[in-house]
């Protein structure tokens, strides 16, 4: 247990160390940092994390992060309308987006179907996308999710929704290792997974 001589102090590690992946020692480790640093870089630092909540929305369209009410990637001209990949979350956005590899929209899931978790369909944005199925026209839907039961479990319920309503429904090549999450595979590897993608029936035929 960490002896703490400053309840301001204490205070402070204790919020940073409810960040994930902090914990007490790195959190006190930051905190005497903010301590030394100078008042202006503290104040910008506060002031940034506060646009994170004032500022940073949800795109209305395709549910990636952004600063206004439709993200850049949707409002773009160079990129592909009839073409979504369906994700999990914002962080595989940038890791695909780090790629270059992609060139079509986004939709943000939020999740993934996880009865053990409370998952169900209604706490996606499952919804959403087959709307925009409905009112787009959209021709390919690229599914990258987890290559996990969950990740697998979603998969099949937006083929089983979706596949008499686009002309092609393909999912990234499995040069992502089963059970690994997007963000974490490195580019070129994810980046050959979305160039190599299949179709999703021919794809799970060989499972």
């Amino acid at each position: 247990m960490l002896e703490i001589y400053s309840k301001n102090l204490e205070n402070a590690v204790n919020e940073i160390a409810k960040l994930p992946g902090i914990g007490k020692r790195t959190a006190l480790r930051l905190a005497l940092h903010l301590i030394k640093a100078e008042s202006e870089d503290v104040f910008l630092l506060t002031e940034r994390i506060n646009k994170l909540k004032t500022d940073v929305c949800y795109c209305k369209k395709c549910y990636n992060i952004s600063d206004h009410e439709v993200c850049d990637i949707c409002l773009n001209p160079k990129r592909d309308p009839s073409l979504i990949c369906v994700v999990q979350d914002i962080r595989d956005v940038i890791a695909i987006e780090n790629t270059s590899q992609f060139h079509g929209l986004y939709h943000v899931l939020g999740g993934v179907i996880s009865p053990m978790d409370g998952i169900g369909i209604n706490q996606l944005k499952l919804n959403e996308l087959f709307q925009r199925i409905n009112t787009e026209n959209i021709k390919e839907i690229v599914l990258a999710l987890p290559a996990t039961v969950e990740g697998d479990t979603t998969n099949f319920y937006i083929y089983k929704n979706v596949k008499d309503k686009v002309e092609k429904v393909t999912t990234i090549a499995r040069g992502i290792g089963v059970g690994e999450e997007l963000e974490y595979a490195d580019e070129v590897t994810l980046g050959r997974s979305l160039l190599a993608r299949m179709d999703f029936d021919v794809a799970y035929q060989k499972k």
